[in-house]
């Protein structure tokens, strides 16, 4: 990918035709932090200098004749990252972000040029670690780990400083007044320094949810996994009005796996980190908006359009909903299992996590494929893995695929129906104790990192006074609700849709929904297909005004 192309002198009359022509001078700031939705300068005969906003105002990149400024926050109209200036007087061509993803729309080759550019630039801004967060933490905070899980699913690039094993961070402690009893500490925007602060504090600070309109909606979205980020791009392809809701980061489940080789069109495979970017720039691209770090908790049925209520207060007007909330891993049972939760126990296993246990043995728990892979990722960097499952063979629930890669994996260790009966430790994870159900002997390990990827639950506990769900919690769909009418009435005179819930117009994705296959690849699908039910509930609607779904 070309971060930094040349347009040729035909694509620049093209965007001639739409731009705005502007003479400029040095030392002129075209683009700053403190603005949003920041528009896109395209260089004439001036030269423009990428910069940081801190106080050496290092110089990142230069855009001169026929290059652009703009990355990733064009996209979603946050504030920038970066600082545009003036070094070569000259002029430019000037484009508002509405204009960028309207010649994106309607010229497929400047679109291609655009969102190439875009996603080079903020993929090296993340591997420089030049934004505007500098996190301070260490390795053993559960709280460090949380913030730098948040910052890197959400593809925010930061400068993360390890107060263990980084020279300089007792001069930055000390240049900003903070103490190691408050770590983790960011400082955010280079103003503001925020003292173990929450997610919701974090992305408030970063104006991550700074464009959300109050207008109508076709479709609100809630969840950002595989199925709702699919949803999401469907709906905003075809025109219709679209927010995604996320309680924490992008990439649900799949975020947190380190690849994923049976997904279509990706064959040396992908993790589900870059699947998650991918699909937010292409939502953003069609117009979608995208909100994170904040949790629906009601929606109110009783009058269309239907509101969606968030934590915060907000309340957004939808004419349908896709619910893509998803299910998470079940937590470990076991006696001071949160206790050590990002001390030792995750539910993830991503390169910041693999980055922690490097050389040391590891304990994976499940038998599904997100384990099966996590086992294969950490092969590369762990002394040994051990897998535990739970039954008797991995065929049960994991791709053959990853099966004959565990199998000849001289690094992994199969434990059929071995179960952890015990954690202990201080600070952080230091021992483990394991039961082999087939012998029926207990075994204790200095083992201090165990990755746990074992059962669903789903998160619909705040939709059960509202929706149909099933005795495990999972959200009823399609012709299901008509087998259980003596608990719940369908007020329409036909049939549910395959997708629709127990509410007509509010449709269930991926893992929320009863009887889903716990795949990346039919959790697109659903994702998509949930798109063409709300053109028909669109439709249906426009042609009865009067219609009032039941409470």
């Amino acid at each position: 990918m070309q971060d930094n192309p040349t347009l040729s002198s035909e694509q620049i009359e093209r965007i001639r035709a739409v731009a705005k022509f502007r003479p400029v001078s040095a030392g002129d700031i075209l683009d700053e932090p403190s603005h949003p939705d920041g528009p896109v300068f395209v260089a004439l005969d001036a030269i423009v200098s990428i910069s940081r906003t801190g106080e050496d105002g290092k110089i990142l990149a230069v855009r001169e004749n026929g290059q652009f400024t703009g990355e990733m926050s064009v996209l979603s109209g946050n504030r920038s990252l970066l600082k545009a200036r003036v070094t070569g007087s000259g002029s430019l061509l000037e484009l508002t972000r509405e204009q960028v993803l309207s010649l994106m729309a309607k010229d497929t080759e400047l679109s291609e040029i655009f969102m190439e550019a875009f996603v080079a630039r903020r993929l090296l801004m993340i591997q420089l670690g030049e934004g505007n967060v500098v996190l301070l933490g260490t390795k053993n905070s559960a709280r460090t780990l949380a913030l730098r899980e948040f910052l890197t699913r959400n593809a925010h690039p930061f400068t993360y400083v390890d107060i263990d094993s980084d020279s300089f961070a007792g001069d930055l402690m000390e240049k900003l007044s903070v103490s190691q009893s408050e770590l983790p500490v960011v400082y955010c925007n280079n103003r503001y320094v925020m003292r173990n602060p929450s997610i919701a504090e974090l992305a408030q600070c970063l104006d991550m949810n700074i464009n959300p309109d109050k207008g109508v909606r076709d479709v609100v979205v809630i969840g950002a996994g595989p199925a709702g980020l699919a949803a999401a791009v469907y709906a905003a392809s075809e025109g219709l009005r679209t927010l995604v809701i996320e309680k924490s980061a992008p990439g649900g489940q799949a975020g947190s796996s380190s690849k994923i080789e049976n997904y279509l069109g990706f064959p040396i495979g992908i993790s589900g980190q870059d699947l998650a970017t991918r699909s937010i720039a292409q939502a953003q691209k069609f117009g979608a908006q995208l909100m994170v770090a904040q949790s629906v908790v009601h929606i109110d049925t009783t009058r269309s359009p239907y509101k969606v209520v968030l934590e915060s207060g907000l309340k957004f007007n939808a004419r349908a909903i896709v619910i893509a909330t998803g299910a998470q891993y079940a937590r470990l049972p076991v006696e001071d299992a949160e206790v050590f939760t990002g001390r030792g126990l995750y539910y993830n296993a991503t390169h910041m996590e693999a980055q922690l246990c490097e050389g040391e043995e590891v304990i994976v728990v499940g038998g599904g494929n997100s384990a099966g892979q996590a086992a294969v990722f950490l092969s590369q960097s762990s002394s040994k893995v051990h897998l535990f499952v739970r039954s008797e063979k991995l065929s049960e629930s994991m791709s053959q695929y990853l099966i004959g890669r565990i199998e000849e994996n001289p690094r992994i260790d199969i434990h059929f129906r071995t179960r952890i009966t015990g954690l202990s430790g201080g600070a952080r994870l230091e021992g483990v104790e394991w039961t082999d159900d087939a012998l029926g002997q207990s075994r204790t390990g200095h083992i201090r990192h165990v990755f746990v990827m074992a059962g669903a639950a789903p998160r619909t506990e705040w939709l059960e006074d509202s929706f149909l769900l099933d005795e495990r919690g999972f959200i009823v769909t399609g012709s299901d609700i008509l087998c259980r009418l003596e608990r719940n009435r369908w007020i329409l005179d036909r049939p549910p849709m395959i997708l629709e819930t127990s509410v007509p117009g509010i449709f269930a994705v991926g893992d929320a929904r009863s009887g889903s296959v716990k795949r990346v690849a039919s959790a697109v699908g659903e994702g998509s297909m949930a798109v063409h039910l709300v053109h028909r509930h669109l439709a249906e609607s426009a042609m009865q005004r009067d219609y009032q779904p039941a409470s």
